[in-house]
Protein backbone atom coordinates (compact mmCIF):
# COMPACT_ATOMS: atom_id res chain seq x y z
CA UNK A 1 0.00 0.00 0.00
CA UNK A 2 1.45 2.99 -0.88
CA UNK A 3 1.86 5.43 1.77
CA UNK A 4 0.95 9.42 1.14
CA UNK A 5 2.24 12.67 3.20
CA UNK A 6 -0.36 14.80 3.99
CA UNK A 7 1.28 17.82 4.62
CA UNK A 8 -0.12 20.84 2.75
CA UNK A 9 0.93 22.69 0.06
CA UNK A 10 4.22 22.05 -1.05
CA UNK A 11 5.36 18.14 0.20
CA UNK A 12 6.10 15.09 -0.84
CA UNK A 13 9.69 12.99 -1.40
CA UNK A 14 12.01 16.26 -1.80
CA UNK A 15 10.45 17.65 1.47
CA UNK A 16 12.01 14.38 3.27
CA UNK A 17 14.98 14.24 1.78
CA UNK A 18 13.96 12.74 -1.60
CA UNK A 19 14.96 13.40 -5.34
CA UNK A 20 11.48 15.43 -7.21
CA UNK A 21 9.80 18.32 -7.11
CA UNK A 22 6.02 17.25 -5.53
CA UNK A 23 3.02 19.74 -4.92
CA UNK A 24 0.55 18.41 -2.93
CA UNK A 25 -2.59 19.56 -2.71
CA UNK A 26 -5.14 17.18 -2.47
CA UNK A 27 -3.83 13.04 -2.40
CA UNK A 28 -5.68 9.95 -4.18
CA UNK A 29 -6.62 7.46 -1.43
CA UNK A 30 -4.47 4.36 -2.35
CA UNK A 31 -7.32 2.19 -3.15
CA UNK A 32 -8.48 4.66 -5.99
CA UNK A 33 -6.58 3.73 -9.45
CA UNK A 34 -5.21 6.99 -11.93
CA UNK A 35 -8.63 8.22 -14.47
CA UNK A 36 -7.81 6.70 -17.35
CA UNK A 37 -10.19 9.04 -19.44
CA UNK A 38 -8.75 12.26 -17.77
CA UNK A 39 -11.21 15.12 -18.53
CA UNK A 40 -10.05 18.55 -20.01
CA UNK A 41 -10.73 20.51 -16.97
CA UNK A 42 -8.67 17.20 -14.96
CA UNK A 43 -5.97 18.32 -17.74
CA UNK A 44 -6.19 22.06 -17.15
CA UNK A 45 -5.65 21.44 -13.68
CA UNK A 46 -2.51 19.56 -14.03
CA UNK A 47 -0.85 21.89 -16.19
CA UNK A 48 -1.34 24.45 -14.23
CA UNK A 49 -0.30 22.32 -11.16
CA UNK A 50 2.94 21.80 -13.25
CA UNK A 51 2.85 25.63 -14.00
CA UNK A 52 2.42 27.15 -10.39
CA UNK A 53 5.69 27.44 -9.20
CA UNK A 54 6.95 29.41 -12.36
CA UNK A 55 3.58 31.65 -12.02
CA UNK A 56 4.33 32.53 -8.65
CA UNK A 57 8.29 33.36 -9.31
CA UNK A 58 6.85 35.73 -11.99
CA UNK A 59 4.54 37.00 -9.41
CA UNK A 60 6.90 37.53 -7.13
CA UNK A 61 9.02 39.60 -9.67
CA UNK A 62 6.20 41.76 -10.40
CA UNK A 63 4.85 42.23 -6.62
CA UNK A 64 8.95 43.23 -5.66
CA UNK A 65 9.23 45.82 -8.51
CA UNK A 66 6.12 47.27 -8.06
CA UNK A 67 7.06 48.33 -4.15
CA UNK A 68 9.89 50.16 -5.07
CA UNK A 69 10.32 53.54 -6.68
CA UNK A 70 9.20 54.96 -8.37
CA UNK A 71 5.65 53.05 -8.27
CA UNK A 72 6.38 53.14 -4.37
CA UNK A 73 3.55 50.23 -3.57
CA UNK A 74 5.60 49.16 -0.50
CA UNK A 75 2.86 47.12 1.08
CA UNK A 76 3.33 44.48 -2.08
CA UNK A 77 6.96 44.04 -0.71
CA UNK A 78 5.72 40.86 1.59
CA UNK A 79 3.45 39.50 -0.90
CA UNK A 80 6.75 39.29 -3.45
CA UNK A 81 8.51 37.82 -0.66
CA UNK A 82 5.81 35.43 0.00
CA UNK A 83 5.42 34.71 -3.63
CA UNK A 84 8.98 33.75 -4.07
CA UNK A 85 8.50 31.29 -0.79
CA UNK A 86 5.71 29.57 -2.06
CA UNK A 87 7.60 29.17 -5.86
CA UNK A 88 10.49 27.94 -4.27
CA UNK A 89 9.48 25.61 -1.54
CA UNK A 90 8.88 22.10 -1.69
CA UNK A 91 11.27 22.01 -4.68
CA UNK A 92 14.43 20.33 -5.29
CA UNK A 93 17.56 22.43 -5.14
CA UNK A 94 18.32 23.00 -8.46
CA UNK A 95 14.47 24.03 -9.29
CA UNK A 96 14.49 26.32 -6.65
CA UNK A 97 17.67 28.09 -8.39
CA UNK A 98 16.24 28.59 -11.19
CA UNK A 99 12.65 29.93 -10.00
CA UNK A 100 15.10 32.30 -7.69
CA UNK A 101 17.08 33.20 -11.07
CA UNK A 102 13.85 33.69 -13.15
CA UNK A 103 12.38 35.71 -10.52
CA UNK A 104 15.57 38.00 -10.07
CA UNK A 105 16.20 38.05 -14.13
CA UNK A 106 12.91 40.26 -14.25
CA UNK A 107 13.11 41.97 -10.72
CA UNK A 108 16.78 43.24 -11.34
CA UNK A 109 15.96 43.87 -15.43
CA UNK A 110 13.34 46.08 -14.76
CA UNK A 111 14.77 47.76 -12.20
CA UNK A 112 17.94 48.70 -13.52
CA UNK A 113 16.85 49.26 -16.76
CA UNK A 114 18.44 52.70 -16.18
CA UNK A 115 21.97 51.22 -16.50
CA UNK A 116 21.14 50.73 -20.21
CA UNK A 117 19.76 54.43 -20.97
CA UNK A 118 23.55 55.11 -22.26
CA UNK A 119 25.89 52.01 -21.50
CA UNK A 120 23.95 49.86 -23.78
CA UNK A 121 22.20 46.71 -23.06
CA UNK A 122 25.36 44.99 -22.66
CA UNK A 123 26.59 46.22 -19.14
CA UNK A 124 22.59 46.44 -18.00
CA UNK A 125 22.66 42.68 -18.96
CA UNK A 126 25.14 41.58 -16.93
CA UNK A 127 24.72 43.42 -14.13
CA UNK A 128 21.16 42.26 -13.90
CA UNK A 129 22.37 38.71 -14.37
CA UNK A 130 24.92 39.05 -11.69
CA UNK A 131 22.02 40.57 -9.30
CA UNK A 132 19.35 37.62 -10.27
CA UNK A 133 22.31 35.01 -9.14
CA UNK A 134 21.71 35.94 -5.79
CA UNK A 135 18.23 35.35 -6.06
CA UNK A 136 19.34 32.04 -7.58
CA UNK A 137 21.19 31.04 -4.35
CA UNK A 138 18.51 32.47 -2.33
CA UNK A 139 16.10 29.97 -4.21
CA UNK A 140 18.40 26.75 -3.65
CA UNK A 141 18.48 27.58 -0.26
CA UNK A 142 14.79 27.94 0.44
CA UNK A 143 14.37 24.80 -1.49
CA UNK A 144 17.31 23.11 0.52
CA UNK A 145 15.52 24.35 3.97
CA UNK A 146 12.30 22.89 2.55
CA UNK A 147 12.45 19.39 4.84
CA UNK A 148 13.38 21.68 7.93
CA UNK A 149 10.27 23.58 7.67
CA UNK A 150 7.39 21.15 6.20
CA UNK A 151 6.92 19.69 9.68
CA UNK A 152 7.82 22.78 11.44
CA UNK A 153 5.31 25.39 9.66
CA UNK A 154 6.04 27.91 12.81
CA UNK A 155 9.62 28.18 10.87
CA UNK A 156 8.78 29.53 7.81
CA UNK A 157 8.48 32.75 8.50
CA UNK A 158 11.86 33.21 10.37
CA UNK A 159 13.51 31.34 7.76
CA UNK A 160 12.34 33.16 4.91
CA UNK A 161 13.44 36.35 6.74
CA UNK A 162 16.99 35.24 7.37
CA UNK A 163 17.47 34.01 4.05
CA UNK A 164 16.84 37.00 2.64
CA UNK A 165 18.82 39.01 4.50
CA UNK A 166 22.15 36.93 3.78
CA UNK A 167 21.22 37.12 0.59
CA UNK A 168 21.64 41.29 0.85
CA UNK A 169 24.59 40.71 3.12
CA UNK A 170 26.36 38.40 0.12
CA UNK A 171 25.14 41.12 -2.82
CA UNK A 172 26.17 44.04 -1.04
CA UNK A 173 29.32 43.17 -0.72
CA UNK A 174 30.76 41.09 -3.75
CA UNK A 175 32.04 41.52 -5.89
CA UNK A 176 33.90 44.17 -6.34
CA UNK A 177 32.40 45.67 -3.07
CA UNK A 178 29.51 44.54 -3.61
CA UNK A 179 26.10 46.42 -5.54
CA UNK A 180 23.32 46.47 -2.78
CA UNK A 181 20.63 47.98 -4.99
CA UNK A 182 17.00 46.78 -4.55
CA UNK A 183 17.32 45.65 -0.80
CA UNK A 184 13.95 45.07 0.61
CA UNK A 185 14.41 47.43 3.38
CA UNK A 186 14.96 50.85 0.48
CA UNK A 187 11.15 49.88 -0.67
CA UNK A 188 9.71 50.25 2.50
CA UNK A 189 9.91 54.54 3.14
CA UNK A 190 6.46 55.05 3.28
CA UNK A 191 5.83 51.94 5.73
CA UNK A 192 5.21 51.22 9.16
CA UNK A 193 8.41 48.78 8.90
CA UNK A 194 10.28 51.98 8.31
CA UNK A 195 10.81 52.67 12.21
CA UNK A 196 13.29 49.96 12.61
CA UNK A 197 15.65 51.17 10.81
CA UNK A 198 16.22 53.10 13.87
CA UNK A 199 17.16 49.97 15.86
CA UNK A 200 18.74 47.68 13.19
CA UNK A 201 19.56 49.47 10.42
CA UNK A 202 18.27 48.59 6.66
CA UNK A 203 19.17 45.16 7.47
CA UNK A 204 16.57 44.56 10.28
CA UNK A 205 13.75 46.37 8.63
CA UNK A 206 14.76 43.93 5.22
CA UNK A 207 14.24 41.67 7.65
CA UNK A 208 10.78 42.57 8.92
CA UNK A 209 9.58 43.03 5.72
CA UNK A 210 10.57 39.33 4.83
CA UNK A 211 8.98 38.05 8.11
CA UNK A 212 5.89 39.59 7.09
CA UNK A 213 6.02 37.84 3.45
CA UNK A 214 7.03 34.19 5.45
CA UNK A 215 3.37 34.92 7.76
CA UNK A 216 1.29 35.29 4.56
CA UNK A 217 3.03 32.25 3.30
CA UNK A 218 2.41 30.31 6.49
CA UNK A 219 -1.19 31.50 6.75
CA UNK A 220 -1.84 30.26 3.21
CA UNK A 221 -0.38 26.96 4.11
CA UNK A 222 -2.55 26.54 7.08
CA UNK A 223 -5.83 26.97 4.64
CA UNK A 224 -4.36 24.77 2.28
CA UNK A 225 -2.82 21.60 4.76
CA UNK A 226 -5.25 18.90 4.64
CA UNK A 227 -7.84 18.91 7.68
CA UNK A 228 -7.38 16.63 10.33
CA UNK A 229 -10.93 14.93 9.81
CA UNK A 230 -12.32 15.41 6.56
CA UNK A 231 -8.97 15.28 4.79
CA UNK A 232 -9.33 17.77 2.49
CA UNK A 233 -8.00 21.78 2.68
CA UNK A 234 -10.53 23.78 4.65
CA UNK A 235 -11.25 25.81 7.53
CA UNK A 236 -11.30 23.80 10.66
CA UNK A 237 -11.83 25.18 14.37
CA UNK A 238 -8.04 24.68 14.57
CA UNK A 239 -6.71 26.45 11.15
CA UNK A 240 -8.78 29.19 12.31
CA UNK A 241 -6.78 29.30 15.73
CA UNK A 242 -3.48 29.02 14.27
CA UNK A 243 -4.83 31.24 11.42
CA UNK A 244 -5.40 33.83 13.94
CA UNK A 245 -2.56 33.63 15.72
CA UNK A 246 0.02 33.81 12.77
CA UNK A 247 -2.00 37.21 11.45
CA UNK A 248 -2.08 38.43 14.74
CA UNK A 249 2.29 37.89 14.66
CA UNK A 250 2.08 39.90 10.83
CA UNK A 251 -0.05 42.70 12.66
CA UNK A 252 2.36 43.34 15.35
CA UNK A 253 5.31 43.09 13.79
CA UNK A 254 3.92 46.02 11.74
CA UNK A 255 2.53 48.24 14.90
CA UNK A 256 6.23 47.59 16.53
CA UNK A 257 7.36 49.31 13.56
CA UNK A 258 5.20 51.67 14.24
CA UNK A 259 5.93 51.77 17.86
CA UNK A 260 9.83 52.37 17.30
CA UNK A 261 10.71 56.03 18.34
CA UNK A 262 12.92 57.70 15.47
CA UNK A 263 15.30 60.46 16.94
CA UNK A 264 14.72 63.65 15.73
CA UNK A 265 17.35 66.22 16.27
CA UNK A 266 17.21 68.60 18.97
CA UNK A 267 20.01 70.64 18.16
CA UNK A 268 20.43 74.24 16.60
CA UNK A 269 18.48 75.17 13.12
CA UNK A 270 20.74 75.71 9.85
CA UNK A 271 19.10 76.99 6.69
CA UNK A 272 20.73 75.25 3.88
CA UNK A 273 19.78 75.34 0.08
CA UNK A 274 20.63 72.64 -2.39
CA UNK A 275 21.52 74.17 -5.84
CA UNK A 276 20.40 71.64 -8.94
CA UNK A 277 22.23 73.50 -11.67
CA UNK A 278 20.85 71.26 -14.74
CA UNK A 279 23.07 70.32 -17.79
CA UNK A 280 22.39 71.02 -21.12
CA UNK A 281 21.52 67.42 -22.10
CA UNK A 282 21.74 63.70 -20.45
CA UNK A 283 24.38 61.04 -21.26
CA UNK A 284 27.55 59.84 -20.52
CA UNK A 285 29.69 62.88 -22.24
CA UNK A 286 28.50 65.20 -19.34
CA UNK A 287 32.05 65.68 -18.74
CA UNK A 288 32.40 67.22 -22.12
CA UNK A 289 29.73 69.70 -20.85
CA UNK A 290 31.95 70.55 -18.22
CA UNK A 291 31.90 74.18 -18.23
CA UNK A 292 28.51 74.41 -18.88
CA UNK A 293 27.46 72.30 -15.57
CA UNK A 294 29.43 74.62 -13.71
CA UNK A 295 28.27 77.76 -15.13
CA UNK A 296 25.05 76.61 -14.35
CA UNK A 297 25.50 75.90 -10.61
CA UNK A 298 27.51 79.17 -10.40
CA UNK A 299 24.48 80.96 -12.21
CA UNK A 300 21.75 79.49 -9.78
CA UNK A 301 23.54 80.22 -6.89
CA UNK A 302 24.11 84.36 -7.80
CA UNK A 303 20.22 84.10 -8.24
CA UNK A 304 19.84 82.79 -5.40
CA UNK A 305 22.24 85.47 -3.92
CA UNK A 306 20.02 88.10 -5.99
CA UNK A 307 16.70 86.44 -3.91
CA UNK A 308 18.35 86.62 -0.69
CA UNK A 309 19.07 90.62 -1.31
CA UNK A 310 15.49 91.22 -2.53
CA UNK A 311 14.24 89.98 0.75
CA UNK A 312 12.70 86.70 -1.33
CA UNK A 313 14.66 84.11 0.22
CA UNK A 314 15.83 82.81 3.42
CA UNK A 315 19.76 83.48 3.37
CA UNK A 316 21.01 80.46 3.51
CA UNK A 317 24.16 79.43 6.32
CA UNK A 318 25.55 76.73 3.95
CA UNK A 319 24.58 75.85 0.09
CA UNK A 320 25.13 72.12 -1.11
CA UNK A 321 25.97 71.62 -4.99
CA UNK A 322 26.04 68.04 -6.30
CA UNK A 323 28.27 65.72 -7.69
CA UNK A 324 29.99 66.51 -10.66
CA UNK A 325 29.04 70.33 -10.31
CA UNK A 326 32.42 71.56 -11.52
CA UNK A 327 34.73 68.53 -13.19
CA UNK A 328 36.82 71.65 -13.80
CA UNK A 329 39.24 70.89 -10.83
CA UNK A 330 38.98 75.00 -9.05
CA UNK A 331 42.52 74.05 -7.28
CA UNK A 332 44.23 73.61 -10.40
CA UNK A 333 41.91 75.86 -13.24
CA UNK A 334 42.19 79.23 -11.68
CA UNK A 335 39.08 80.13 -13.94
CA UNK A 336 37.15 77.45 -12.59
CA UNK A 337 38.22 78.80 -8.99
CA UNK A 338 37.22 82.28 -9.83
CA UNK A 339 34.17 81.47 -10.66
CA UNK A 340 32.92 79.59 -7.36
CA UNK A 341 34.50 82.05 -5.26
CA UNK A 342 32.35 84.57 -6.97
CA UNK A 343 29.13 82.63 -5.84
CA UNK A 344 30.51 82.04 -2.36
CA UNK A 345 31.02 85.45 -1.82
CA UNK A 346 27.70 86.17 -3.66
CA UNK A 347 25.48 84.37 -1.42
CA UNK A 348 28.45 84.70 1.88
CA UNK A 349 28.00 81.20 2.77
CA UNK A 350 30.46 78.24 2.06
CA UNK A 351 29.52 76.18 -0.81
CA UNK A 352 29.73 72.26 -0.74
CA UNK A 353 31.36 71.89 -4.19
CA UNK A 354 31.13 68.35 -6.05
CA UNK A 355 34.12 68.86 -8.25
CA UNK A 356 36.95 66.08 -9.69
CA UNK A 357 40.87 66.21 -8.46
CA UNK A 358 44.01 64.78 -9.36
CA UNK A 359 44.83 61.63 -7.45
CA UNK A 360 48.24 60.83 -5.93
CA UNK A 361 48.84 58.55 -7.78
CA UNK A 362 48.98 60.67 -11.51
CA UNK A 363 47.23 57.87 -13.57
CA UNK A 364 44.05 58.33 -11.29
CA UNK A 365 41.57 60.80 -10.59
CA UNK A 366 39.54 61.33 -7.32
CA UNK A 367 35.92 62.51 -7.14
CA UNK A 368 35.74 65.12 -4.59
CA UNK A 369 33.45 67.01 -2.18
CA UNK A 370 34.95 69.98 -2.00
CA UNK A 371 34.25 72.64 0.80
CA UNK A 372 34.74 76.54 -0.68
CA UNK A 373 34.63 79.05 2.08
CA UNK A 374 33.46 83.26 0.85
CA UNK A 375 36.50 84.86 1.23
CA UNK A 376 39.29 82.68 1.65
CA UNK A 377 38.45 79.54 -1.21
CA UNK A 378 39.03 76.23 -0.81
CA UNK A 379 38.74 74.11 2.84
CA UNK A 380 38.71 70.80 3.77
CA UNK A 381 37.31 67.60 1.05
CA UNK A 382 35.95 64.23 1.14
CA UNK A 383 37.31 61.99 -1.36
CA UNK A 384 34.73 59.44 -2.73
CA UNK A 385 35.81 55.70 -0.82
CA UNK A 386 33.56 53.63 -2.93
CA UNK A 387 34.02 54.22 -6.39
CA UNK A 388 31.58 52.52 -8.90
CA UNK A 389 33.38 49.65 -11.02
CA UNK A 390 32.84 49.83 -14.55
CA UNK A 391 31.52 53.17 -14.24
CA UNK A 392 34.64 55.08 -12.69
CA UNK A 393 37.20 52.16 -12.73
CA UNK A 394 37.80 49.00 -15.19
CA UNK A 395 38.49 46.33 -13.57
CA UNK A 396 39.68 44.03 -16.40
CA UNK A 397 39.75 46.92 -18.77
CA UNK A 398 41.15 44.62 -22.15
CA UNK A 399 37.93 42.17 -21.18
CA UNK A 400 35.55 44.42 -20.43
CA UNK A 401 36.31 46.20 -23.90
CA UNK A 402 35.09 43.01 -25.39
CA UNK A 403 31.50 43.18 -23.83
CA UNK A 404 31.50 46.83 -24.82
CA UNK A 405 33.41 49.94 -25.61
CA UNK A 406 31.29 52.28 -23.48
CA UNK A 407 34.27 51.09 -21.01
CA UNK A 408 36.95 54.08 -22.82
CA UNK A 409 34.59 56.61 -21.69
CA UNK A 410 36.34 56.21 -18.48
CA UNK A 411 39.28 57.52 -19.48
CA UNK A 412 41.55 57.51 -16.18
CA UNK A 413 40.40 55.77 -13.17
CA UNK A 414 39.13 56.95 -9.96
CA UNK A 415 41.34 56.52 -6.99
CA UNK A 416 39.20 55.61 -3.25
CA UNK A 417 39.80 57.84 -0.70
CA UNK A 418 40.46 56.42 3.02
CA UNK A 419 38.61 58.70 5.37
CA UNK A 420 35.08 59.21 6.86
CA UNK A 421 33.08 62.74 4.93
CA UNK A 422 32.59 64.47 7.72
CA UNK A 423 33.53 68.16 6.97
CA UNK A 424 33.03 71.28 8.56
CA UNK A 425 30.22 73.86 6.18
CA UNK A 426 29.32 76.86 8.05
CA UNK A 427 27.93 76.28 11.24
CA UNK A 428 27.36 72.53 10.93
CA UNK A 429 29.37 69.42 10.17
CA UNK A 430 27.75 67.26 7.14
CA UNK A 431 28.23 63.87 6.51
CA UNK A 432 29.06 63.77 3.13
CA UNK A 433 28.58 60.26 0.57
CA UNK A 434 28.80 60.83 -2.84
CA UNK A 435 26.17 58.83 -4.83
CA UNK A 436 25.78 55.07 -4.85
CA UNK A 437 27.64 55.06 -1.35
CA UNK A 438 24.52 56.11 0.34
CA UNK A 439 23.62 52.15 -0.67
CA UNK A 440 26.09 51.22 1.88
CA UNK A 441 25.24 50.97 5.45
CA UNK A 442 29.28 51.12 7.12
CA UNK A 443 30.27 54.36 4.89
CA UNK A 444 27.12 56.38 5.73
CA UNK A 445 27.17 54.95 9.85
CA UNK A 446 31.04 56.01 8.87
CA UNK A 447 30.40 59.54 8.87
CA UNK A 448 27.94 59.90 11.75
CA UNK A 449 30.35 58.12 14.58
CA UNK A 450 32.93 61.06 13.02
CA UNK A 451 30.59 63.43 13.76
CA UNK A 452 28.65 64.11 11.12
CA UNK A 453 25.97 66.42 11.98
CA UNK A 454 23.77 66.18 8.59
CA UNK A 455 23.47 63.95 6.17
CA UNK A 456 24.55 64.97 2.16
CA UNK A 457 24.40 63.36 -0.51
CA UNK A 458 26.16 64.29 -3.56
CA UNK A 459 25.06 63.00 -6.92
CA UNK A 460 25.02 63.20 -10.66
CA UNK A 461 22.14 61.45 -12.23
CA UNK A 462 22.61 62.70 -15.31
CA UNK A 463 23.55 59.53 -16.59
CA UNK A 464 20.51 57.49 -15.56
CA UNK A 465 16.56 58.42 -15.37
CA UNK A 466 14.40 59.61 -12.90
CA UNK A 467 13.66 55.98 -11.97
CA UNK A 468 17.14 55.60 -10.29
CA UNK A 469 17.01 59.46 -8.57
CA UNK A 470 14.10 58.29 -7.02
CA UNK A 471 15.21 55.08 -5.85
CA UNK A 472 18.27 56.67 -4.67
CA UNK A 473 16.26 58.80 -2.69
CA UNK A 474 14.31 56.14 -0.98
CA UNK A 475 18.10 55.07 0.56
CA UNK A 476 18.63 58.51 1.81
CA UNK A 477 14.93 58.48 3.51
CA UNK A 478 15.92 55.10 4.90
CA UNK A 479 19.33 56.58 6.23
CA UNK A 480 18.08 59.31 7.86
CA UNK A 481 15.76 57.33 10.46
CA UNK A 482 18.48 54.85 10.91
CA UNK A 483 20.95 57.39 12.47
CA UNK A 484 18.66 60.00 13.42
CA UNK A 485 19.84 62.71 11.52
CA UNK A 486 18.01 65.56 9.01
CA UNK A 487 19.09 64.77 5.48
CA UNK A 488 19.23 65.62 2.14
CA UNK A 489 19.97 64.64 -1.44
CA UNK A 490 21.97 66.68 -4.08
CA UNK A 491 21.65 66.16 -7.74
CA UNK A 492 22.87 67.58 -10.76
CA UNK A 493 19.49 67.23 -12.93
CA UNK A 494 16.79 65.82 -9.83
CA UNK A 495 15.59 64.34 -7.63
CA UNK A 496 17.26 66.98 -5.17
CA UNK A 497 15.26 67.59 -1.71
CA UNK A 498 15.12 67.44 1.83
CA UNK A 499 14.50 64.98 4.51
CA UNK A 500 13.87 64.74 8.38
CA UNK A 501 14.93 62.56 10.57
CA UNK A 502 11.45 60.75 10.32
CA UNK A 503 12.19 59.84 6.61
CA UNK A 504 9.56 62.46 5.42
CA UNK A 505 10.63 64.36 1.94
CA UNK A 506 10.47 67.84 1.59
CA UNK A 507 10.89 70.36 -1.33
CA UNK A 508 11.75 67.71 -4.05
CA UNK A 509 12.65 69.13 -7.21
CA UNK A 510 11.27 67.41 -10.75
CA UNK A 511 14.20 65.69 -12.90
CA UNK A 512 15.89 67.17 -15.75
CA UNK A 513 14.95 70.93 -14.46
CA UNK A 514 17.61 73.97 -12.90
CA UNK A 515 16.29 74.49 -9.60
CA UNK A 516 17.40 75.71 -5.80
CA UNK A 517 15.05 74.72 -2.72
CA UNK A 518 15.64 75.99 1.02
CA UNK A 519 15.15 74.63 4.17
CA UNK A 520 15.91 74.72 7.88
CA UNK A 521 17.66 71.42 8.89
CA UNK A 522 18.19 70.64 12.54
CA UNK A 523 22.08 69.38 13.87
CA UNK A 524 22.58 66.59 16.05
CA UNK A 525 25.28 64.64 18.06
CA UNK A 526 23.14 61.85 19.53
CA UNK A 527 23.49 58.69 17.63
CA UNK A 528 20.50 56.15 17.25
CA UNK A 529 20.54 52.30 18.38
CA UNK A 530 21.55 51.17 14.97
CA UNK A 531 23.69 53.62 14.74
CA UNK A 532 26.12 52.17 17.90
CA UNK A 533 25.04 48.32 16.99
CA UNK A 534 26.24 48.80 13.24
CA UNK A 535 26.47 45.16 11.18
CA UNK A 536 25.33 43.41 14.53
CA UNK A 537 21.83 42.58 13.57
CA UNK A 538 23.16 41.56 9.93
CA UNK A 539 25.81 39.14 11.64
CA UNK A 540 23.14 37.73 13.85
CA UNK A 541 20.47 36.99 10.97
CA UNK A 542 22.91 35.45 8.67
CA UNK A 543 23.93 33.21 11.86
CA UNK A 544 20.46 32.49 11.63
CA UNK A 545 20.17 31.70 8.31
CA UNK A 546 23.64 29.61 8.70
CA UNK A 547 21.97 27.88 11.78
CA UNK A 548 18.86 27.35 9.62
CA UNK A 549 21.23 25.75 6.49
CA UNK A 550 23.08 22.88 8.83
CA UNK A 551 19.81 21.96 10.73
CA UNK A 552 18.16 21.27 7.49
CA UNK A 553 20.95 19.54 6.75
CA UNK A 554 20.52 17.60 9.60
CA UNK A 555 17.05 16.83 8.36
CA UNK A 556 17.63 15.44 5.18
CA UNK A 557 20.21 13.47 6.37
CA UNK A 558 18.36 11.75 9.01
CA UNK A 559 15.54 11.03 6.61
CA UNK A 560 17.80 9.44 4.14
CA UNK A 561 19.02 7.07 7.18
CA UNK A 562 15.01 6.19 7.96
CA UNK A 563 14.91 5.49 3.97
CA UNK A 564 17.79 3.43 3.50
CA UNK A 565 16.69 1.11 6.93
Amino acid sequence: MRRHNWTGYASGPECTGGGRDVTVLAARPANEGPDERESPRSRGRSVLVRLRPVLLAVAAAVALILAFPPHDLWFLAPVGVAAFALATHGRRTRSGAALGFLTGAILFGVMLTWTSTQAGRMPWLLLSGLQAAYLAAQGAAAAYTSPLVVRRPWLIAPVTAVLWTLQEALRGRVPFGGFPWGRLAFSQGDSPLLGFAAVGGAPLVTFATALVGGLLVALFMIFTAPGSRTGRAGFTASSLKRAAAVTGAAVLTVVAGLAVPTTAPRGRAVTVAIVQGNVPRLGLDFNAQRRAVLDNHVNGTLELARRVAAGEAAKPDLVVWPENASDIDPLRNPDAARLISEAADAVDAPILVGTLGQAADPEKIINVGQVWHPSTGPGERYIKQHPVPFAEYVPFRSLARKVTDKVDLVRRDFAAGDRPGVLQLGPARIGDVICFEVAYDGIVRDTVLAGGQILAVQTNNATFNVAEAEQQLAMVRLRAVEHGRDALMASTVGVSGFVDAHGRVYGATSFFTAAVVIRELHIDNRRTLATRLGAGPEYLFVAGALVALVAAALVRRRAKTEEEQ
